[in-house]
Formats: structure tokens, sequence, C-alpha cells
């Protein structure tokens, strides 16, 4: 009962004119600057900062969450229309929502990203409001062991929902390891593999290995051809309505990656990467209608992993060991 009055509180404070405007403000700024490569949620918050400082503490809050959610969809434009991944979940995005522009359906793939977005992201707000007291205790009582065995359930999970060959999967999360061991040790302080050098002293992050797998791919690619064949995409943005096929076709993906986000963001140590990877796994592996365009080529499914409702940023709070 306490979470019905709690959230019909907060209701009543956030809509109001006021708010509203704040948060409809935060959205926009958030979503300009989540279009730049690369820029994710916490830069974005950390350079539009100063620019709540003059404003009353619930309107601050509510324009900062505007802000990362704006943000945080803005990563799809990118990966959509240029291929470049806005931040790190929009990395899934670029398979098919790309190839969705280069068929023409820029548009829909855009709609579908942030109708999933926007689906996935109020249940998440639900979720939290509703477990984050028993989440607070289970964090407590999470230790090495527990922590062990939370990266051997990632590491198989990656086995298992990997597809194609069994040996490249295992090679890829290896690779992914041994990129993941440069920095510094957290427990004795000591560089690992940053050879003297002092930016690799923070570690490798996961948006620069994408920018370079799929940015400078795509730039290279683009800068082999004459000007004339170079091809934009921000022409073919047109009809963002998706179709009625297209909305059979969202629905049942939308709610399977909701279900899978909210499983795997309760975890510490989650994240929206780890879910929207699985998420589109799952997927791939489920049966494809008839008339359906294979995934890679510009599958509407694929979009619905935008953005799911993990509990990456929420954590600050909820799970204090785990920083």
């Amino acid at each position: 009962m306490d979470l019905f009055n709690n959230l019909s509180l907060g209701f009543g404070v956030a809509f109001t004119q006021v708010n509203l405007m704040y948060a409809f403000i935060g959205c926009l700024l958030g979503t300009l600057i989540g279009v730049l490569p690369g820029i994710g949620p916490l830069a974005t918050i950390a350079m539009l900062l100063p620019a709540t400082y003059a404003l009353p503490p619930v309107s601050a809050l509510i324009m900062l969450a505007g802000i990362y959610y704006g943000a945080q969809y803005g990563g799809s434009t990118t990966a959509v229309l240029v291929n470049l991944p806005g931040e790190a979940s929009s990395v899934v995005t670029i398979i098919d929502g790309h190839q969705m522009a280069r068929n023409g359906r820029a548009g829909p793939a855009l709609a579908a990203a942030g109708l999933g977005s926007f689906f996935a992201g109020c249940v998440g707000t639900l979720v939290l409001a509703a477990f984050a007291v028993p989440l607070t205790e289970v964090a407590f009582k999470f230790g090495p062991a527990e922590y062990f065995s939370l990266m051997i359930l990632g590491l198989v999970g990656a086995v298992v929902l990997a597809s194609g060959s069994l040996l490249k999967a295992v090679g890829m999360i290896l690779l992914g390891l041994l990129l993941g061991l440069v920095g510094t040790d957290v427990n004795s302080g000591v560089a690992r593999y940053s050879f003297d050098i002092p930016e690799l002293t923070d570690g490798l992050g996961f948006i620069v290995i994408a920018m370079g797998v799929f940015g400078y791919g795509e730039i290279i690619h683009n800068l082999g051809k004459h000007e004339s064949e170079r091809q934009v995409y921000t022409s073919e943005v047109k009809g963002l309505m998706p179709t009625l096929e297209d909305f059979k076709r969202m629905v049942p993906a939308t709610l399977r990656g909701t279900a899978l986000g909210s499983v795997l963001g309760i975890l510490p140590g989650g994240g929206a990467v780890m879910a929207a990877f699985a998420a589109y796994t799952i997927e791939k592996k489920t049966k494809l209608n008839p008339g359906e365009v294979p995934f890679g080529k510009g599958n509407i499914r694929a979009l619905q992993h935008q953005r799911l409702p993990t509990m990456q940023r929420r954590k600050l709070h909820l799970f204090p060991c785990s920083h």
C-alpha cells in the first residue's frame, strides 16, 4: 500500500507545469548531446550539470532524469543513421537499425527504438520502486563468492546464448577477458598491461572498443568511396509510424526483452549492455515468422533492446558494496 501512496505522491509532484517543462528541456538537451557518437548518458549529465544549479532540488532532479533518458535514447539516432554507437547499449541497435535505414525505413527504426525505450523505462521505474528495499538487503549479503559466481554465470550464459561457431564464441569471450584485464588492479593497485601508458591505467571502456569496431570501420568504408557515392541516411527519415505488421512483431519482442532486462538488471554487475545483448540473442533464436526479414538484414524486433529496464545507473544507492 505504501508503494501506491508513494507513487501517487511522486506523480503529484512531477505532473506540474513547471516540472513537466524541465523534464521536456532535459530530454531535449539530453537527446541533442546524446546523438554525438561516444558520449553516453553519464558524460552528458556531467556536461549539463551546471544548468541545474539554479533550479529547486526537485526540478533539478527531474531535469537530470530527463537528460539521462534523452541521452540514452539519443544514441539510437547515430546507431540507425550513421552506424556509430552513441553509447554502449546502442551497439545492438546498429546491427539491424542501420540495415533498416539502408532499406529506406529509418523512420520506423527510430520510432521502434523510442517506443521500446519508453515501455522498458516505465517498467524499470516500477520494478525499482517495488523492489528497492529487499534488493538493498540482498546487496549487503553479496561477498567475493557471490560476485565470482555471477562472473561465472555471465561467462556460461555468453557461451550458451552465442550463435554460430562455439569456438568463435569462446575465443571472443577470452578476448574480452584479456581486454578487461587492462587497467589497475582493485586489490593491489598494480597497473596491469598498461605498458607504462598512463591512459591505460583506467582500463578500456566498452564504448571505446565499440567505437573502434563499428565506428572507425564505417568511417574508413565511407572515406574509401567517392564523395558522390557516400550515402547519408538523414534524408531517409520519412514516416516515423511503424506499420501494423511491425507492431505485431514488436510487442512480443518488447515484452520478452523487458522481462529479461528486469531479471538481469536486478543482479549486481549486470547493466544495460549485458541485458541488451542477451535479449537480442534470445530474439535471434526465436523462430522467424513467414515473410519476416532475417536478423542482421533489418529486422524490427532487434530494435526493442535499445534501453532495457536495468538498474545499472541506480545501483549507486541499491548496491553500495559493489562500488
